[in-house]
């Protein structure tokens, strides 16, 4: 094409942006924000004696925002190229992390790259279901679309690599989730019940074993969580504090910036895993609940783009985001309620995080594509076009 037949440069700019404005999945965009927004006003009340903290949430998400435009507008075909690259570096910076990380509180979770810092664990809640997705994939074209036991056998292989390293940290929540959205791949690959039976079987009888594995601190944590108050200047502060805080918000909460137990420094870590705490005692009971109906509004529409989708490959992989959204929201908020043992899990698109901010941002900006994938679909064949 030569100079004279190349189009303007405003004509290619306005291409851009109305490419980027068609690759964006509006519901699931609204729910986003809103989380985003609440998220952060809830942030702010906790956290306005740090600003330095408020300064960096900024910053992830833009950086969060940036990242799912990047993965809403790149072609399908270069995140399938990227799975087994970015498996095989995420279990090269668990090995790292473990030889040479740094050690916060007894546990090995982050790298020194330079100047900056990663939890690579975080990048493993992605990079392995993306694998995992695309090993199904390419099985299934390969045998006229029937995956055979063994394709299952090393679907597991691939995801006990990482889930082993993360426990070796150790760091037991984000390995609930790696494992969590790896095996939702697996499942709605078409495991058969009569596994998930044998293997939920395997799982009662090797608990013994797996308690016994745990670490001291894992230990007492699911202790302290049948009774908190068995040791309440220990282990089971943190529960008994955010009880307190979650209940003395009432049904219509004590006001934004109003949270006495927030603002008299009981909540430990109240900006990043225990901000539910904080956002119940000052939004209370209806609070919780709208924000409960948005992570399941938000849940459910990752599975809707699941079920529109063209491909396995997209399918698997919205399915294990939309897992990845259920056990983020479900664990911090049963943790912080005193139903679940404490884990380091945040709350998605409103915790203080980085990494795991990205994470989250990659994951809309991928099922932004997949269901604009949906949309061209439809437009070319017509309203009648079904996956």
């Amino acid at each position: 094409m030569n100079a004279h037949t190349r189009e303007p440069f405003h004509i290619r700019i306005l291409k851009g942006l109305l490419g980027i404005i068609w690759s964006i999945d509006w519901p699931l965009m609204v729910i986003v924000l809103i989380l985003s927004a609440w998220g952060f006003v809830a942030l702010y009340s906790a956290g306005y004696s740090f600003p330095w903290r408020i300064d960096g949430q900024i910053r992830n998400l833009a950086a969060a925002g940036a990242a799912m435009v990047l993965f809403a507008t790149m072609p399908l075909k270069w995140t399938r190229n990227l799975a087994a690259p970015a498996y095989v570096v995420g279990l090269v910076l668990l090995v790292a992390t473990l030889l040479f990380g740094v050690n916060t509180k007894g546990a090995t979770r982050w790298l020194d790259i330079g100047v900056i810092r990663i939890q690579p664990s975080e990048i493993m809640k992605l990079a392995t279901p993306l694998l995992i997705a695309w090993y199904f994939q390419l099985r299934l074209t390969a045998q006229e679309g029937v995956l055979k036991w063994w394709d299952y056998l090393v679907a597991f292989v691939m995801l006990a690599l990482p889930v082993a390293l993360i426990l070796k940290q150790p760091d037991l929540g984000t390995s609930i989730l790696v494992l969590a959205s790896g095996f939702a791949v697996i499942f709605f690959a078409g495991l058969s019940w009569k596994f998930l039976l044998l293997m939920f079987s395997g799982v009662l009888v090797a608990l013994p074993i797996v308690w016994n594995s745990l670490y001291d601190y894992q230990r007492q944590r699911v202790l302290t969580l049948l009774d908190p108050s068995s040791d309440p200047l220990g282990a089971g502060f943190h529960t008994l504090q955010a009880i307190i805080a979650i209940g003395s918000g009432g049904m219509t909460g004590k006001g934004w910036m109003n949270g006495t137990q927030a603002h008299l420094d009981f909540i430990p870590e109240r900006t990043s895993d225990f901000l539910f705490a904080v956002f119940s005692e000052e939004f209370g009971f209806f609070g919780g609940i709208c924000l409960l109906g948005l992570y399941t509004l938000l849940i459910m529409r990752a599975l809707y783009i699941a079920s529109v989708a063209n491909t396995v490959f997209e399918r698997l992989l919205a399915c294990a985001i939309a897992t990845i959204f259920l056990i983020y929201s479900f664990v911090n908020m049963g943790m912080v309620s005193g139903i679940l043992p404490v884990v380091g899990v945040p709350l998605p698109f409103m915790s203080y995080g980085g990494t795991a901010l990205l994470i989250l941002g990659i994951c809309c900006g991928l099922l932004m594509k997949i269901s604009a994938q949906r949309r061209i679909k439809v437009s070319l064949y017509g309203d009648d076009y079904r996956s």
